[in-house]
């Protein structure tokens, strides 16, 4: 006792102000319960206060004065004890301190023990001492021991009456916390009526360890308000939960503690501080740490080499592994476990190899942990034959190696391979788990096969694993991916419990497979169910608002992007981009690509392809020469999304040059570049360039196949159209919407009407395909050319959809075409309700009443439009002459050669007149405002557009003229008399289709 007085007051007068008291009384030395609490009570004082007072230690030397009286009692009774023969309870001692000193502890089974017990008396009917069921808790804490077992020994303790002792508690509650029996932990803790600092560290490092972080923080503050004063044990356990779950201000004070009193030398307490400030990428307090301890163990360097490696300081994690070396401090496999993983993160693959050397060597090949970093080094590293061997090497049964393998030849879509060891697995009698699946599952989604997924799927079922959200969530990615939405949105329903993966994988899906409105519907309601969207939910959410151009919703999420933390996440930028350009505002499209930290080619891909998709096809332009200008690597997307740009401009010329760099860059013959190429050499008239783009891919696909089709089609070659559908379905090729676009467009050019319904019908009869508004309006496009206006009328009553305002337009141009003005008003009343200020509705009445001669009702419509504030585009043509594109308005005055268009066109007109040409006025009426008296207004874009290539280019080449609008039908008969004259072919594209003139005829046989 006096030995301990002395100690306490050393610590106090040196100012360190923390001290473990543990006082244990005998009370055979019969002290007064006062005189103990007064000396514990001074002794918390002096510790409580910052530093030590003058009143405080003569405090605590009055209350030692009073104390001494016990001491020669104290020490009376302990030569009575070594005077007394050695009694039973030592014999479990020494079993017990034999036990635990035994290298092979760990493995000492809890039959064993017991019988030892016995052999000693220590579990017989005679255990009667508190000691001895000490040592025996203390025993089975070190050793494998049968939780039953311990439980026999607690319930002995309880009847023996020692169940609120420290000496039988503190064990029992290490021994539950391990065991993860926190209520039986906590019971006792409560059950207690004196608990020393070995109750509180058990308690409290016991809830850190078994991750139960948050209940040891709140434990310890109790303690502190109690007046226990912490041990550095006590530090120790509270950094380490403050670093388990991101308490890293906390951890701060908690060291700021430690250092004021005293324990910042401690090296366990050290080697917490050293993983706080690691794992809160503090490094530089993290070295200062580690380079001021005293003495340093293996934990010590494997913490902050594992530091090093989690903040990316791979080269400090390699030179503090030599220095270990130099310091003669064997390394562990805890040790080449993390370098091994840092070798994998830099694909240090040479340096890995060494430390395999190394590892073989110190005979740690056979530790699974080293197992399982050595093959994910090699896998890594790419180095999969290495890897390979390795595994057959290691003749593993362990499930989480044979995993490694199988994203190893997931990664590389190696499918065989992968289902090789899949099976393999399942023979060897090895049970797949929750990653096995998701694993094999991820390997058929990438390489596409869906047969074999669904095999895999139904193992999943078959083994109990279809609850797994884990599971289910790689499922539903792998049927969204493959389109089938529906199969993905049943497992999704099925789940029991919110998962965020599960969410996004769906969202991601709907997004994919341009079903937008689903893709926001979803994401409102995991936004509704407080479940917090992820970087990919976020990303997939601002691309579905993209692809319905919503751009209110997608600045909401662009914001809420920001409020989440992902404002700087490179999917995210990508996804604002693509937002931004393709819903036409190039500022805040160009802002947010240039907020960007990290750019990829999917960054400057989505600036351009948005770009283009939303018409600014000469900003897509500007873009791509950019981005070749600043040496970004250009794949096939970006040659896709300029060609795309190009057809858009119709810029034939842009796009072969765009074509050659494909060809220099070997990405011509990538089958979504050449299907591009074939809709801009089509959209450009260049038919016979399209055709032949078409015919060199090798193995075409369904895109392929509806551009060219489409192609025809607009040029007006309807039976080549048909002919190469009918190809089409004779390769197995499965038609989609798109190629019966094109299909029923030919037959419409062709006067194909039968056979156009009977194509009708077999979309959903034979494809399953569902009519869409197009598919209709095609179709009264067909019954219209062939003058059947009342037919296509009936048509349009009979939708099972309501029409649009597609199929009321193509109504009423037949109607026009074929002087219905009875229908044709029916149609123009459904028009002007659908889209009261689309242009195009008046222009259409008007010309029918023009060429019908009601000319009241033409000026009623003309007047109808002013009085509306509908204004009619301006009709404009345009011709690339050189490299350089001209372009017209109606009666264009401004041309540097406007003289000599207009001198040219006056000859020209004399000559069509001479042949019998007459001049269509009822077009040219319409266009006039009323009372207007210029007679050059009468003159259209697209004659001068003509008259200028005429003049411009040689003989041999073919005018290739485009139009904003359509064109009238003065200026369609104008046309073909030019051909005949000046026998020449005239490609003419207006906002409708194509026409081919040559000779005096039109390829749409005069019906636009």
């Amino acid at each position: 006792m006096q030995l301990f007085y002395s100690t306490l007051r050393f610590e106090i007068l040196s100012k360190c102000n923390f001290v473990d008291i543990i006082l244990q009384w005998p009370q055979s030395c019969r002290v007064p319960t006062s005189t103990f609490a007064a000396f514990s009570s001074s002794a918390a004082s002096c510790v409580l206060d910052e530093a030590p007072t003058e009143e405080n230690v003569h405090s605590f030397d009055v209350v030692h004065s009073e104390l001494k009286k016990g001491n020669v009692l104290c020490f009376d009774r302990q030569q009575e004890i070594h005077r007394t023969p050695p009694t039973y309870h030592e014999g479990v001692r020494d079993k017990c301190l034999e036990i635990r000193c035994s290298p092979d502890a760990r493995n000492f089974q809890g039959e064993n023990l017991r019988s030892l017990l016995h052999e000693s008396g220590g579990i017989s009917g005679q255990l009667a001492d508190i000691c001895a069921v000490s040592n025996i808790l203390r025993a089975c804490s070190a050793a494998k021991v049968a939780l039953h077992f311990v439980e026999q020994i607690h319930a002995k303790s309880i009847r023996l009456g020692f169940s609120k002792s420290p000496l039988v508690c503190n064990p029992l509650i290490d021994m539950y916390l391990k065991n993860e029996f926190l209520d039986s932990a906590i019971q006792i803790f409560l059950n207690m009526c004196t608990r020393d600092s070995v109750t509180w560290v058990a308690m409290i490092s016991g809830l850190s360890q078994s991750c139960h972080e948050v209940e040891a923080i709140h434990l310890y503050s109790e303690m502190r308000k109690l007046g226990v004063f912490p041990t550095p044990y006590v530090f120790s356990s509270v950094i380490s939960a403050c670093t388990k779950i991101n308490l890293y201000e906390l951890g701060e004070q908690l060291h700021a503690l430690i250092f004021k009193w005293g324990f910042s030398s401690e090296l366990f307490v050290c080697n917490s501080l050293i993983a706080l400030y690691s794992r809160c990428g503090n490094l530089t307090f993290a070295e200062l740490i580690f380079s001021e301890m005293q003495c340093r163990d293996r934990v010590s360097y494997n913490t902050l080499i594992s530091g090093f490696a989690m903040q990316g300081s791979n080269e400090k994690a390699l030179q503090l592994f030599e220095k270990m070396h130099s310091e003669s401090l064997k390394p562990d496999s805890v040790t080449v476990a993390c370098l091994l993983g840092t070798c994998a993160s830099i694909g240090a693959l040479h340096k890995g190899m060494q430390l395999h050397s190394y590892a073989m060597k110190a005979g740690m090949c056979s530790d699974i942990i080293i197992e399982g970093s050595l093959l994910d080094l090699y896998v890594k590293c790419s180095d999969i034959k290495t890897a390979h061997k390795f595994f057959i090497a290691t003749q593993t049964d362990n499930v989480v190696l044979w995993n490694v393998m199988l994203v190893a030849y997931g990664q590389i879509g190696n499918l065989q391979e992968s289902f090789n060891i899949y099976s393999q697995m399942q023979i060897e009698g090895l049970q797949p788990n929750q990653y096995t699946y998701p694993s094999i599952l991820r390997t058929c989604t990438s390489v596409g096969a869906l047969d074999l997924g669904e095999q895999v799927h139904s193992q999943v079922i078959k083994n109990g694993f279809h609850p797994n959200v884990y599971v289910c969530s790689v499922l539903i990615d792998m049927y969204a991916k493959h389109g089938e939405l529906e199969t993905a949105l049943k497992i999704f329903r099925r789940l029991n419990e919110d998962d965020i993966v599960s969410w996004t994988a769906m969202i991601a899906g709907y997004a994919q497979h341009d079903m937008f409105d689903e893709a926001l519907k979803l994401f409102e309601q995991m936004q509704e169910r407080g479940i917090q969207s992820d970087n990919i939910g976020l990303a997939s959410a601002i691309s579905a608002s993209a692809g319905i151009q919503a751009l209110k919703q997608g600045r909401q999420i662009h914001s809420q992007s920001i409020v989440s933390g992902y404002s700087s996440d490179i999917s995210i930028g990508n996804a604002l981009v693509c937002l931004y350009a393709r819903c036409g505002c190039i500022l805040e499209a160009h802002l947010a690509f240039e907020k960007m930290y990290a750019r990829d080619n999917v960054s400057w891909n989505a600036l351009i392809s948005g770009f283009a998709q939303s018409g600014k096809s000469e900003e897509a332009v500007k873009v791509f020469s950019q981005m070749i200008q600043a040496g970004e690597e250009v794949n096939m997307f970006t040659y896709g999304s300029a060609v795309s740009a190009a057809a858009n401009l119709t810029n034939v010329n842009l796009g072969k040059q765009i074509h050659a760099r494909t060809m220099k860059t070997g990405y011509d013959c990538e089958i979504e570049v050449c299907n591009v190429l074939i809709t801009l050499y089509a959209k450009c008239g260049r038919l016979n360039d399209a055709r032949r783009v078409f015919m060199e891919i090798p193995e075409k696909n369904e895109v392929s196949w509806n551009a060219m089709i489409t192609g025809y089609s607009q040029h007006g070659y309807g039976r080549q159209a048909i002919e190469l559908f009918e190809d089409m379905k004779l390769l197995q090729m499965k038609p989609n919407h798109i190629t019966y676009v094109g299909v029923l467009a030919a037959c419409s050019h062709v006067g194909l009407v039968e056979e156009g319904l009977n194509y009708f019908r077999s979309m959903s009869e034979q494809h399953s395909l569902v009519p869409r508004q197009e598919h209709y309006a095609c179709v009264v496009d067909v019954l219209g050319r062939a003058g059947q206006v009342s037919r296509a009328r009936e048509f349009v009553e009979s939708m099972p959809i309501v029409p649009d305002a597609m199929v009321w337009r193509t109504l009423l141009s037949a109607c026009t075409v074929h002087r219905n003005t009875e229908i044709g008003e029916f149609a123009a009343g459904h028009l002007l309700e659908l889209e009261p200020k689309d242009s195009a509705t008046y222009v259409l009445m008007s010309n029918m009443y023009a060429v019908t001669g009601k000319w009241d009702n033409r000026d009623q419509a003309r007047r109808l439009m002013r009085d509306r504030g509908v204004k009619k585009e301006p009709g404009r043509s345009w011709i690339e002459v050189k490299n350089s594109i001209h372009e017209f308005f109606a009666g264009d005055r401004l041309h540097p050669l406007a003289d000599e268009i207009h001198k040219y066109l006056e000859v020209l007109n004399n000559r069509l007149a001479a042949i019998g040409y007459v001049q269509d006025r009822s077009s040219l009426w319409n266009d006039l405002e009323l009372g207007q008296k210029d007679p050059t207004a009468y003159i259209h874009s697209e004659k001068l557009a003509v008259v200028f290539g005429l003049l411009s280019l040689s003989n041999m080449i073919p005018l290739h003229v485009m139009k904003n609008l359509r064109v009238c039908n003065d200026c369609h008969n104008w046309i073909k008399f030019v051909s005949k004259v000046v026998d020449r072919t005239i490609i003419v594209r207006d906002a409708y289709r194509f026409h081919h003139f040559q000779n005096g005829l039109c390829s749409c046989k005069d019906y636009w």
